[in-house]
């Protein structure tokens, strides 16, 4: 009865989930901003690339 007590008042597993959670929403939104910063810096060294090869 006293395990289960001490488990119902320990909050270091939630505070562990909720900083799980925190660091996977950073991780998608970095992801999903590299994406867009990838494509527009692909789009710029494609026109470079057509840019060289027509001179």
């Amino acid at each position: 009865m006293k395990f289960l007590k001490k488990m119902i008042r320990d909050t270091k597993a939630a505070t562990a989930i909720e900083y799980g959670l925190i660091a996977a929403l950073i991780a998608v939104a970095g992801i999903t901003a590299f994406q867009s910063v990838g494509s527009s810096v692909s789009g710029t060294f494609n026109s470079a690339a057509n840019s060289m090869g027509n001179a």
